[in-house]
């Protein structure tokens, strides 16, 4: 089993703009479908309701560790942690963290999830899936998201 996901995507916008789109607490939230509360401060802990109504009822936390103005911005999750019914407390973070690099007159946008060996063995193989699937779309949604100002364009 792999430990990280790493998707890929080329954005035809400045550095600038894509960096705005994900480390804007407003931007994140209207791309990733979570209402934050705050905004980025590195070891901000910040929270704020999934806005999927098939989620709604989940309080998305994450930890800021990193911002790196235009370079690389990451934080610290649980993964796929959707279940009510279970405290993941516990559990140690994974690492999400969003590469920006200019090329081609845009962005390319690198983003990495890691320490999914981490995550409990009975969860992790689904984690894994599910965030792999999930950072598919998300990558694609932030595209949409800077070109046309909305994720689902």
């Amino acid at each position: 089993m792999q430990d990280c996901i790493d998707k890929e995507i080329f954005i035809e916008a400045p550095v600038s703009r894509v960096w705005n789109a994900v480390t804007s607490a407003d931007e994140f939230s209207a791309w990733f479908g979570v209402k934050l509360e705050s905004e980025f401060a590195e070891g901000a802990a910040m929270e704020g309701m999934i806005t999927n109504p098939k989620y709604s009822h989940i309080r998305l936390k994450l930890t800021v560790e990193t911002i790196e103005p235009e370079t690389r911005f990451a934080y610290r999750w649980l993964p796929y942690a959707l279940d009510p019914d279970v405290d993941y407390s516990a559990e140690t973070p994974t690492t999400v963290t969003f590469h920006f690099t200019p090329a081609n007159g845009g962005t390319h946008l690198r983003v990495t999830e890691c320490g999914f060996d981490k995550v409990p063995e009975w969860r992790r193989e689904l984690a894994f899936k599910m965030n792999s699937n999930g950072w598919e779309q998300q990558v694609a949604r932030i595209q949409r998201y800077v070109l046309t100002g909305s994720p689902d364009a």
